[in-house]
């Protein structure tokens, strides 16, 4: 669920550390409309206005958002906060979904191939993000989007700018894909379609694969396997590298885990350190290292290149090491003798 440069569950979670739920959010009255006549959602009618919107027919739209308190209880308990390692993987790495992938893969296998080759992203790894956004488009999202975007700009104060952005990006993908507002769903974010793209992403990434002048990102898997590819492809992908590498370490206690997603080690700091990663890249290879608990230990990972083009789709570790470990499970099914 991509946002650009700042992803969206990067946010939630430093909102949720920070300080949990906003002041007021369970006061918040289900089914209650926007109040257009609040002087910040004056302010937000006037810049759009400013941008070609009709003042009436926005106010008379955005007077039809609903706010919804679910969305504010949500937005502070992502998964990347709650659930350890092991947790997470399991909720992702199930036979049912890698099955699920491994016949999407052999159905569209060709498709998947010329995407992969024009940019220059294996296969494995374009499915495995569909898979882990949205279940291979089988969960998009049961929220109106102006619902979900409109409570969380104008009554979720953490992020309120970061929202309200989002929202002015939803108007202008409405009007330029021809997308009704009222008849738009995704995710209690606002993320939408079979990649759960943020506006601001969905404007910036989505690919008509066919040259046409709208994306499908519900429906299509050329538009939305291109979209992905571009995604990626954008932020730097090296085509013959790994994204992660197992790391052995030879005596317990601290190694050195940073926490964050920053490639702010190499890979002879590590083994200057008495760890081992299972790999013969050189010295100089730009790393993070990274712990994943298990439920009866500690293993260490180190994530490369590929690992942080991953986290600027979401900046959780926890995300990129399952779309990881999904696309490898997906590739060994496809190659399994025995079909999906």
């Amino acid at each position: 669920m991509p946002a650009g440069l700042r992803t969206i569950r990067a946010l939630l979670i430093a909102a949720t550390l920070l300080g949990g739920a906003p002041a007021g959010a369970h006061e918040l009255a289900a089914g209650s409309h926007l109040d257009v006549s609040r002087p910040e959602v004056a302010a937000f009618i006037d810049q759009l206005v400013a941008q070609g919107f009709d003042r009436a027919q926005l106010s008379a739209t955005l007077a039809q958002a609903e706010l919804q308190p679910r969305v504010l209880d949500a937005v502070t308990k992502p998964a990347e906060v709650t659930l350890q390692w092991w947790e997470y993987r399991a909720r992702f790495l199930t036979t049912e979904r890698i099955d699920a992938g491994a016949r999407l893969w052999l159905e569209h296998r060709e498709l998947l191939d010329q995407i992969a080759l024009h940019w220059q992203v294996p296969p494995q790894y374009l499915l495995a993000i569909v898979g882990a956004e949205s279940y291979f488009g089988r969960t998009t999202g049961h929220y109106r989007v102006l619902d979900a975007l409109a409570t969380l700009a104008f009554d979720y104060p953490p992020r309120s700018e970061y929202f309200r952005s989002e929202l002015a990006q939803f108007m202008l993908l409405s009007r330029d894909e021809h997308l009704d507002p009222l008849e738009t769903y995704g995710s209690y974010a606002g993320a939408m379609g079979a990649l759960q793209f943020m506006p601001s992403s969905y404007r910036r990434y989505a690919v008509s694969a066919a040259g046409g002048a709208h994306a499908d990102l519900w429906t299509s898997w050329p538009d939305i396997f291109s979209s992905v590819a571009n995604y990626v492809h954008g932020y730097g992908w090296r085509y013959e590298e790994p994204v992660l590498l197992e790391v052995s370490a030879t005596k317990p206690g601290d190694q050195g885990v940073s926490g964050g997603v920053t490639l702010n080690e190499t890979l002879g700091a590590l083994r200057a350190r008495g760890l081992t990663p299972d790999s013969s890249l050189p010295d100089d290879t730009r790393c993070v290292l990274l712990a994943a608990p298990l439920q009866d230990g500690i293993s260490y990972r180190a994530g490369l290149q590929n690992f942080y083009v991953i986290t600027r789709y979401d900046r959780s570790p926890l995300y990129a090491m399952v779309v990881n470990d999904l696309a490898a499970a997906l590739l060994a099914r496809v190659q399994s003798p025995e079909p999906p």
